[in-house]
């Protein structure tokens, strides 16, 4: 028991440490020539250990969400699930004025109102009344109103690790100009350090933080594997332009699942017409409107499935209907340990002993299924220049027909589909060298 116990706090606290962040492991590099790569090339961002048990490996993100607890306790609390909410918030979809009048009068403030013209919609954001428990707040709305849509403000994480370091700029010094790239492709995560090298020219229009970039190792990594491009490392749509929604900010509150509902609101009234989310977390009545509303109108979501392991509950966005669900495979074609497994499988991709961008113009090695699904989406992004029921159909149905077939004949829920995207894998040492090489010619 004690070693157990300490072997736990070793892994929390490899997850909190600043270098170890948001689903990016700290993989063992290949054995590479004496070129003397310096610190700042070779380090490498935390996920989840080689010889972690499965039956462990959902303590991971449960750690993670009890830390987030504990380091919060003044915005942050937990669902009856133990899963991190918003302290004393509710959220609501385009409740009627009746409701909103009887809420009021029970006490309830509204924090604010949005209207999400592309989807027909509206967001409410309710403060709890003093001293009324947000549970029994959430219980008291529904009863009055039972034909309404309310829930916790639940906040969703990057697949199982802490929030990365972050760093500010203001977004105008860092922003390519707009390009008339018929590709677009969306990004639900935390802000992308446009000033990497393998983001220049490349045009990346910003949402959310008031303005200003917030940097993440975690929203960087997955725009370098959808539009990065340098001299050895290549995205999968490089020189298609990125619409990159930040819902972190910096914020303890970040990543709750009234950001990521802004954000994909904003992606549709921007007309993207795929959206890649490599987020997690619970159910939530909010999110699944506003995913459902989003699905009805063409627009292809694609979601990481996660990183709690093959016995974990189905994770979300990924499991809701019509979302592509990505898991990750190794190099041998082997999933991960720690991908989640179910009928939410859409499709398997290259999520480890790969590369992809860091922070302060570095790479590093990533593991996960966040960085399987930015091949899916990309790929899918290819084909489909505006939202469209039926194309979204066709190409998700294209991309099926393309795919390796893995484990069990046909469909299965380790793998969906089968292997999609093997070709986009940078392995670590090929980016590690392109950096090293670039330093020197400089």
């Amino acid at each position: 028991m004690l070693k157990t116990r300490w072997y736990w706090l070793c892994i929390l606290a490899l997850l909190s440490a600043p270098a170890a962040r948001a689903q990016l492991r700290a993989l063992p590099l290949p054995s590479l020539p004496s070129v003397g790569l310096p610190p700042a090339v070779t380090g490498t961002l935390n996920g989840l250990p080689n010889n972690l048990e499965s039956s462990s490996v959902a303590d991971v993100r449960a750690l993670r969400a009890r830390e987030l607890l504990r380091t919060h306790r003044a915005e942050l609390e937990a669902d009856p699930d133990g899963n991190p909410i918003v302290r004393a918030q509710i959220v609501a979809v385009s409740p009627s004025p009746e409701a909103l009048q009887a809420a009021r009068a029970l006490g309830f403030t509204v924090v604010r109102e949005q209207t999400l013209a592309a989807l027909d919609a509206q967001i409410v954001v309710l403060r709890v009344p003093k001293g009324l428990d947000t549970r029994r707040a959430l219980r008291q709305l529904r009863g009055a109103d039972p034909g309404g849509a309310y829930d916790f403000d639940h906040i969703y994480l990057e697949s199982g690790a802490e929030p990365e370091q972050t760093a500010q700029a203001e977004t105008s010094s860092a922003s390519a100009p707009a390009t008339d790239s018929p590709v677009k492709i969306g990004l639900v995560d935390g802000g992308v350090d446009v000033t990497h090298m393998v983001f220049h020219n490349v045009a990346i229009e910003h949402s959310g933080c008031d303005g200003k970039i917030i940097a993440s190792a975690h929203g960087t990594a997955i725009a370098s594997l959808l539009v990065g491009k340098s001299a050895m490392f290549n995205g999968v749509i490089p020189g298609a332009q990125l619409f990159a929604a930040d819902v972190y900010c910096g914020l303890a509150t970040g990543g709750a699942v009234d950001f990521v509902v802004d954000a994909i609101a904003w992606l549709t009234q921007q007309s993207v017409p795929v959206i890649n989310v490599s987020l997690v977390g619970p159910p939530n009545l909010m999110l699944e409107r506003i995913v459902k509303l989003a699905v009805a109108r063409g627009y292809l979501i694609v979601a990481a499935v996660g990183n709690d392991g093959p016995a974990a509950r189905p994770l979300y966005p990924a499991s809701y209907p019509g979302v592509i669900g990505v898991t990750a495979v190794d190099a041998h074609r082997k999933v991960l340990l720690e991908a989640g497994r179910g009928p939410q499988v859409s499709f398997a991709a290259p999520g480890a002993d790969m590369a992809a961008a860091s922070l302060s113009n570095s790479f590093t090695a990533v593991r996960g299924t966040s960085f399987a699904a930015p091949i899916v989406a990309g790929m899918l992004a290819q084909s489909l220049h505006a939202p469209d029921i039926q194309a979204a159909s066709d190409a998700v149905e294209i991309l099926a027909q393309q795919a390796i077939d893995l484990g069990a004949r046909g469909s299965d829920p380790i793998y969906g589909h089968g292997l999609v995207g093997e070709q986009f894998r940078i392995v670590p040492s090929k980016a590690l060298l392109s950096k090293q090489a670039a330093m020197a010619a400089n």
